[in-house]
């Protein structure tokens, strides 16, 4: 029995004749679905533009499964913007054995002093630290500006100055820093099996776009997709002199 459509119908107070009517279908049908069977989408669509309510009112064991989110998804926010200043600092404090950050500026941890105390603490605990930064003559770098409706060379602007920010980490044991010309999708920021994954959207500046929080948690786990993606730019990166 669908007790949430026959609850509704009588809110409504419609008979199974008249939904039969307005959708053009038998009205055994209907008596079907109230006795449990679930309509065809567009009749669903079509029941609930009738009864003014949201198909999940109606039908809510469907919206469960639409709702499934894999456990490695830990959270979702709409911006960068939105992911508390805590977040980052626990997601770097939390690293035992990695730290990657690959993006093409990052300015906005660079310019934190007490995130980059954080990252050299850790590394000189004897994690190792990758930092991935876009070269600043790089053309990928002027496009990317482009794309965020910033300019060519405020973006290469920028990265020279998340250069020179992170080159303070230079001389710390276990950092190592890379400049790429990879035409990069995502921002990554990994700690051990964490990761936060900045979405790249033309037209949007990083700060704007969502972020997506996953953990490793088997080989086939989506985030080690981004993982491969890490490693490659990284065999193409040339090492950094400051």
């Amino acid at each position: 029995m669908n007790d949430h459509l026959r609850q509704a119908l009588n809110n409504a107070r419609l008979q199974p004749v008249d939904v039969a009517a307005h959708l053009a279908v038998d009205p055994k049908t209907v008596a079907r679905w109230l006795a449990g069977r679930t309509p065809h989408p567009r009749h669903r669509w079509a029941v609930a533009d009738l009864l003014h309510l949201d198909e999940a009112d109606l039908w809510p064991h469907l919206a469960e499964q639409h709702r499934t989110i894999p456990d490695e998804v830990q959270a979702v926010y709409p911006h960068r913007w939105a992911v508390p200043q805590t977040a980052w600092r626990q997601l770097l404090q939390s690293a035992t054995h990695r730290i990657d950050i690959l993006t093409y500026s990052g300015l906005f941890l660079a310019e934190d002093t007490g995130l980059l105390h954080v990252i050299a603490d850790r590394a000189r605990a004897g994690v190792r630290t990758r930092i991935l930064l876009g070269d600043p003559g790089a053309s990928q770098v002027a496009t990317r500006g482009v794309d965020e409706g910033l300019g060519p060379e405020v973006m290469a602007a920028r990265t020279r100055n998340a250069l020179v920010l992170y080159g303070h980490l230079s001389g710390v044991n276990n950092v190592e820093i890379r400049t790429h010309q990879t035409v990069l999708y995502n921002s990554i920021y990994r700690a051990d099996d964490d990761l936060l994954i900045n979405a790249h959207a033309y037209g949007t500046p990083a700060a704007q776009a969502p972020v997506i929080h996953l953990r490793i948690l088997g080989p086939s786990a989506a985030a080690t997709t981004y993982l491969d993606s890490l490693e490659s730019v990284w065999a193409s990166a040339k090492p950094w002199i400051g």
